[in-house]
């Protein structure tokens, strides 16, 4: 079983050392949200902590480092008392996009899957009346999906991939996706409507 060297208090404060962007916080905690829903939901509950907080910390060098997104993250992790698991499973999602470290575990590979689908589908929940996800349905998605000009900083090949290796199709990815931030909006709003950076 995986577990966290940090406790998710531990790992919060480590991600707000490198982050104060409200954007680049919220996409951590929606990350965390998804990944934790996809431990339980996966069968890997006693893992949820580890699925979580890698999904906290997944991008904790982008804000400061973006050039070096995936490399510069195992310093700070370590320096924030991070272990080499929970760094491999960070670094993975970056895979053939800003490093070589390669999805393995389910858990990586959902990371992988899961990171750019969040924006995707963030993006296309703020075109909404409700902009919630709440009442966000497959069919609405999908026509997003299509549309390369929409989100276009989210990328399609990534989101297909990442499909592939979990070897699900992509309407399984959305649902499970659209439903994972269902679980996690309204608490993840209430702290963002009082984040200070």
């Amino acid at each position: 079983m995986r577990t966290s060297t940090l406790t998710r208090d531990q790992a919060y404060a480590l991600l707000r050392a490198y982050n104060k962007e409200p954007f680049h916080i919220q996409h951590a905690l929606t990350v965390e949200g998804v990944m934790r829903y996809f431990a339980r939901t996966l069968g890997y509950g006693e893992e949820e902590d580890y699925w979580g907080i890698t999904g906290l910390l997944h991008d904790i060098d982008f804000e400061l480092y973006p050039e070096q997104h995936c490399r510069k993250a195992p310093e700070l992790l370590r320096a924030g008392g991070v272990g080499e698991d929970m760094i491999h499973s960070v670094c993975s999602h970056g895979y053939g996009i800003c490093c070589d470290v390669e999805p393995q575990h389910e858990m990586e590979k959902v990371l992988f899957a899961a990171d750019e689908l969040t924006g995707l589908i963030w993006s296309t929940a703020l075109m909404r009346p409700s902009r919630s996800v709440m009442d966000m349905e497959v069919s609405s998605l999908k026509k997003k999906f299509k549309d390369k000009k929409f989100a276009a900083g989210c990328s399609r090949d990534v989101i297909r991939t990442g499909a592939e290796r979990l070897g699900w199709d992509l309407d399984k990815l959305f649902e499970q996706t659209i439903l994972a931030m269902r679980e996690s909006e309204a608490q993840i709003a209430a702290f963002m409507s009082e984040y200070r950076a």
